[in-house]
């Protein structure tokens, strides 16, 4: 199997290492030859990077070549080149574990997911395209201070800011509407550059997250939920899984409505007014480590769905109350360099 834009993501490595239990091997792909989890695949390649126009060429050919069954994306921009071009791996026999188009975009844009989320009967922040809209709410008493001010296509918390008066909200708007040209969400926002910044309602409540599992047909089977317990740049450090009917219910709806493939990382509020979903990221999150030391194993469940078996049903479930953190390693990344296998 092939796990591209790798990055930092070596514990997937392990997981799908000791999922696959020496029936095959585990590639590793990323544009930095240097990243962390090309070191500790069984073979890992250095490729162009997302937009470059040999990109999926190149995937397409290391597929052919190492007889490649399981793909899987680890990130955002990614998705959607590979959306497009799933056809391409299904063709050579390689199983691109990547939700459709429609979903891809649906979860990039976050007015389409909000939007989506309301349609489903689920509660959802107020959320407003401009900011003359967001002024008129808080006139209307529709909204009120603290708001959020995000990037409608977002990733990885950037630009994300708050606003507590009328001031501070126009001068966050402003700032990151001319900041979003200068980041890599540049090219997501030029799909709509006049309406590419969201405000929002700030939610109050207890964080969670829930990995929303479907099949590789779309088709639900469960959520594994967990309780946020402690941040660190923007990625989830320390948490508590859980066990809740209500999240179990919001994650049912959305696997059975929105049909994507595979994992779903979603962060949700347990707030006065309910659940109140925030995020949809159609990939394995940073927060599902914290599943798997609970019991689950997601990989072992895609490799099982990828051979037409099926998976032991203890993957599919976490033993509540499991608390982990996050902790920093180090790989050395020049001592091992014959693992990157020349194009």
């Amino acid at each position: 199997m092939l796990l591209t834009c790798a990055g930092r993501r070596n514990y997937l490595i392990h997981y799908f290492r000791e999922a696959l239990a020496g029936r095959g091997h585990v590639f590793a792909a990323d544009v930095d030859g240097d990243a962390a989890a090309l070191q500790e695949a069984d073979q890992s390649f250095a490729v162009p990077p997302v937009a470059a126009p040999q990109y999926v060429d190149t995937l397409v050919a290391i597929c052919q070549r190492h007889n490649v069954r399981l793909l899987l994306s680890l990130f955002d921009q990614e998705l959607p080149i590979l959306a497009r071009e799933r056809s391409r791996f299904d063709d050579i026999g390689t199983v691109a574990v990547i939700s459709s188009p429609r979903v891809v975009s649906l979860c990039a844009d976050k007015w389409a997911t909000v939007d989506f989320l309301g349609q489903c009967g689920m509660a959802v922040p107020a959320t407003f395209l401009s900011l003359a809209e967001a002024r008129r709410a808080l006139r209307a008493g529709e909204a009120q201070f603290p708001l959020v001010i995000k990037p409608r296509w977002g990733a990885a918390s950037i630009g994300i800011s708050y606003a507590e008066d009328e001031d501070e909200l126009e001068s966050a708007y402003h700032l990151l509407g001319r900041h979003l040209p200068r980041t890599s969400l540049a090219q997501a926002c030029a799909a709509d550059p006049d309406r590419c910044v969201l405000v929002q309602e700030r939610v109050e409540g207890q964080e969670h997250g829930i990995d929303v599992i479907n099949d590789l047909s779309g088709g639900y089977v469960t959520t594994l939920a967990r309780r946020k317990l402690a941040m660190r740049a923007g990625e989830t450090d320390h948490v508590m899984t859980v066990e809740s009917g209500e999240l179990q219910t919001v994650g049912r709806t959305i696997g059975q409505q929105l049909g994507h493939v595979a994992p779903l990382d979603c962060d949700v509020f347990v707030a006065e007014k309910g659940c109140v979903v925030l995020e949809m990221n159609p990939r394995f999150g940073g927060g599902y480590p914290f599943s798997h030391v609970a019991g689950a194993n997601i990989p072992a469940c895609l490799i099982a769905w990828a051979s037409d078996e099926q998976p032991d049903l203890g993957w599919l479930s976490v033993r509540p109350n499991v608390t982990a953190s996050k902790c920093e390693r180090l790989v050395v990344t020049r001592g091992d360099i014959e693992k990157l296998v020349p194009l």
